[in-house]
């Protein structure tokens, strides 16, 4: 009878590389493509009742047209520093305070600033790609231990295919998002 123990747990595996997919794809979001979109400033923190609060916990984060985000603050006292926290924030936007609202109109993109962010996302390919290595790394390390526990020759094999094949098909989807996000960057 066969120890289920010496198993790795793929499942666990597929979770690990999993997230570091959705990392990605959050670090994808922030990233400025032309096109006004509410998630370029999830990772804006506002100095607000004596702690960073994201951004849409002291207002609504709205997108009217294709180039404008309007940020509605709910705290007057606050205004100022949300329009504080955008400005240092790097995104490279201008906002424009009407009473509450904060408008931010998104400038089109020149050919240099959409190169810059091709490599920046290129850059967060990589990161996530090393997160996969990681993760296939433990499985194999899981395995090895497995081998020296009594696994046999046949099943290692087996099962490195299998953590091989989960790591094939994690760094062929970080590929494919990072063309689809590089081709969108790229659009004009």
């Amino acid at each position: 009878m066969q120890d289920d123990t010496l198993e790795p747990d793929l499942d666990d595996l597929q979770r690990r590389m999993e997230g570091a997919m959705s990392a990605l794809k959050t670090e994808f979001a922030s990233l400025r493509t032309g096109r006004a979109s509410a998630s370029m400033l999830e990772p804006v923190t506002v100095d607000a009742y004596g702690a960073q609060t994201p951004i849409n916990q002291v207002g609504t984060v709205n997108v009217p047209e294709p180039r404008m985000i309007t940020v509605n603050v709910w705290d007057k006292g606050l205004v100022s520093k949300v329009e504080k926290a955008i400005r240092d924030s790097g995104l490279g936007i201008n906002p424009v305070v009407d009473g509450t609202i904060i408008r931010l109109p998104i400038p089109e993109l020149n050919e240099e600033r959409r190169r810059e962010l091709t490599k920046v996302a290129a850059q967060y390919a990589e990161h996530a790609r090393v997160a996969i290595r990681n993760v296939r790394r433990d499985g194999m390390d899981q395995l090895k231990k497995a081998k020296s526990g009594g696994m046999s020759e046949d099943d290692h094999k087996v099962w490195s295919d299998e953590v091989q094949e989960l790591t094939d098909a994690a760094i062929a989807r970080i590929d494919a998002a990072l063309a689809a996000k590089q081709d969108e960057i790229m659009q004009v």
